[in-house]
């Protein structure tokens, strides 16, 4: 009977674990977010660009546009885009399987984003989560999780503190021995 309730407790247990741990997973992707991408979205798959009617997929750094009746995946736009400014268009965050497949449906949504300019581009951010883009004009200020001393440390390699002793227990570190808190000398 014992081991019955040890075994039925692992297994609940190893079940509660794997629940909290996958309700722990979060995707980010900032960091591969081209710099003409928009702010304000920790994760991104796609762009959609209303101004052109073209895709770009964020883990492969392809454009997807329509040529011929066929989607091309290509790493740069067609030339008839030659002129078209990434930075200035407006994109749009999707995150849907292969949004390309329901074109039209994008294609109607966000219409009325075309010749819109007005939105704010990582490039541009002054918030230090998108330093972490290696294309970003800030990167070398992102921090990377290093601490504010860029891995130094927090001394001067001298002591680590304002001590009067000299280490060896000899010094005169004003305490009283009242609460018996030091051995004495």
């Amino acid at each position: 009977m014992k081991k019955t309730i040890i075994i039925v407790s692992l297994l609940l247990s190893s079940f509660a674990f794997k629940t909290a741990s996958a309700q722990i997973r979060i995707n980010f992707n900032i960091g591969l977010q081209p710099v003409w991408g928009p702010v304000g979205y920790d994760y991104a798959e796609y762009y959609y660009m209303p101004d052109i009617d073209v895709f770009y997929y964020i883990p492969n750094r392809q454009y997807i546009y329509q040529q011929g009746g066929r989607w091309i995946f290509s790493a740069s736009l067609p030339f008839r885009y030659r002129n078209y400014d990434l930075n200035t268009g407006y994109k749009v965050v999707v995150n849907d399987a292969r949004p390309y497949n329901h074109a039209e449906t994008y294609r109607s949504r966000y219409a009325g984003y075309k010749g819109n300019h007005n939105q704010e581009i990582i490039r541009n951010s002054r918030d230090n989560k998108y330093f972490e883009n290696k294309d970003h004009p800030q990167h070398d200020k992102w921090n990377n999780g290093r601490g504010n001393d860029n891995g130094r440390g927090n001394g001067n390699g001298r002591g680590n503190g304002n001590g009067r002793g000299n280490g060896n227990n000899k010094g005169n570190d004003n305490r009283d021995n009242k609460h018996g808190d030091h051995k004495d000398r």
